[in-house]
C-alpha cells in the first residue's frame, strides 16, 4: 500500500511539472504574440501620426493657397473695376471729343459765313485743322514793307474779322506774324533790327486792333516766327509773298491748358 501511494505520489509530481511546463510555454508564445502586436500597433500609430503631420502640412498649405488666390482674386477685381473705369472714361473722352469737333465744324462753318465776302476777295484764308481753326491775313493788305502800323484797308477788314472772334470765348486767339526770308532794310532796322522784331510787332498790333474791337485781350496771345514757319519757297517772288501773312489761330482753353501744365 505504501508503495503505491508512492507511486501514485511519483506520477502526480510528473503530470504536474509537465502541466507547469505546458502552461510556461503557452505564456511565452502569448506573450510574445502580444509584443508583436503592440509593436504592430506602435507602428500603426507611428504610420497615423505621420499621416496626420503630413495632412496638416497640406492643410497649411492650401491655405497659403488659397490666401494668395484670394489676393490674386481680389487684385484681379481692382483690375477689372479699373479697366471699367476707363472704358467709361475713354467712352465719355470720346463723346466729348466728337462733339467738340462736331461744335468746331459748326463754329468753322460760321466763320467762313461771316467773312465770306473777304474770302472771296482773297483778303484772308480759312481754314480748319482737327481742334482748331485758322485765319490767314495777306499781309500787303495790313501792312506796308517793313512797318508794323495798319493800312486802312487792313482795318476794315481786321473790324470784321473781330466781330466774328467775339463770340469764341472758348477759345484762345493766338495772332501769330509770319516774314519771308529778306532782311529787315537797313533804313528800318533801327525799329526793328530783324524778321523776329517785325514779326512780333506786327501781331501785337493786330492784337491790340481785336482788343479795340471787343475781344477779350485775356484769350489771346501775341507772337512771331519771323521767317521760320513758311508756308511756300522763298525763292520766287510769289512764294514770298504767301509767307508774308498774319495767321490768327483759334486753339481750346483746354488744349492751351493741358500743353501749360509742367512735365512730370
Amino acid at each position: 500500500m505504501t508503495r503505491y501511494l508512492h507511486m501514485s505520489l511519483v506520477v502526480l509530481a510528473v503530470g504536474l511539472i509537465t502541466i507547469g511546463c505546458v502552461t510556461t510555454g503557452k505564456y511565452k508564445k502569448l506573450e510574445t504574440a502580444k509584443n508583436q502586436e503592440i509593436a504592430d500597433l506602435q507602428k500603426q500609430k507611428t504610420a497615423v501620426e505621420q499621416q496626420r503631420d503630413s495632412l496638416r502640412q497640406q492643410l497649411v498649405v492650401q491655405q497659403q493657397q488659397l490666401g494668395s488666390l484670394t489676393q490674386q482674386k481680389d487684385a484681379l477685381t481692382q483690375q477689372l473695376t479699373a479697366s471699367q473705369q476707363q472704358l467709361g472714361s475713354s467712352e465719355q473722352e470720346k463723346a466729348a471729343l466728337l462733339a467738340s469737333n462736331q461744335q468746331t465744324q459748326k463754329q468753322y462753318e460760321a466763320l467762313v459765313r461771316g467773312l465770306s465776302k473777304e474770302v472771296e476777295k482773297g483778303e484772308l484764308q480759312v481754314k480748319q485743322y482737327k481742334n482748331m481753326l485758322s485765319v490767314e491775313l495777306a499781309e500787303q493788305i495790313f501792312f506796308d514793307s517793313g512797318r508794323a502800323t495798319l493800312k486802312a484797308g487792313g482795318k476794315t477788314v481786321l473790324k470784321k474779322v473781330g466781330e466774328a472772334l467775339k463770340s469764341y470765348e472758348s477759345k484762345i486767339i493766338r495772332v501769330v506774324g509770319h516774314t519771308d526770308n529778306v532782311p529787315v532794310a537797313k533804313s528800318l532796322q533801327a525799329t526793328f533790327p530783324s524778321n523776329w522784331e517785325l514779326s512780333v510787332a506786327r501781331a501785337t498790333t493786330v492784337v491790340r486792333f481785336l482788343q479795340e474791337t471787343g475781344v477779350p485781350p485775356a484769350n489771346m496771345v501775341a507772337s512771331g516766327r519771323s521767317e521760320y514757319d513758311p508756308v511756300a519757297p522763298n525763292d520766287t517772288p510769289e512764294g514770298r509773298q504767301k509767307n508774308r501773312r498774319i495767321e490768327i489761330m483759334l486753339i481750346d482753353k483746354s488744349l492751351v491748358n493741358e500743353l501749360s501744365k509742367p512735365a512730370n
